[in-house]
């Protein structure tokens, strides 16, 4: 397992981080944290869910998994069409603008000043592999 460290609550980051990277790996990790949150909070409405502990297996003072999420009485039919697939068929606003956060701390981190939620994918796929031949030695041998 990779050793981490605290970053600004409630993200985490590899530990020993140059400093340069380490700015970086915060904003990617906020970014992230902040998509699955949203996610799960109109995956997971609260109003129509409730948590419950998982089992804990014996030997263990607490369970290792996350709780079961639950239905409420009377919201099953509709928790049931909450599905990651119906989310990004809608695509809402506030998902587009958290992909768009987390692609730009992406882009920052890479060092693409011109990176937007514009840039073709073949674009992305060119400087990936680019970078990718560089670090492999590949990219001097061509």
């Amino acid at each position: 397992m990779e050793r981490t460290e605290a970053a600004l609550k409630p993200v985490r980051v590899p530990a020993g981080l140059a400093p340069e990277v380490r700015g970086h790996a915060e904003a990617i990790a906020r970014a992230a944290a902040r998509l699955v949150a949203l996610r799960d909070a109109w995956l997971n409405p609260p109003e129509w869910t409730e948590r419950m502990p998982e089992v804990v297996p014996l030997g263990l003072a607490a369970s290792p998994y996350p709780d079961r999420i639950v239905a409420k009485a009377g919201f099953e039919k509709q928790l049931a069409q909450r599905t990651l697939t119906q989310l990004y068929n809608q695509r809402p606003a506030w998902l587009a603008q958290a992909h768009a956060t987390l692609d730009a701390a992406v882009a920052a981190a890479y060092g693409w000043a011109d990176g937007s939620p514009a840039m073709a994918d073949d674009e992305i796929l060119r400087r990936l592999l680019a970078l990718n031949l560089a670090r492999s030695g590949e990219g001097t041998r061509r």
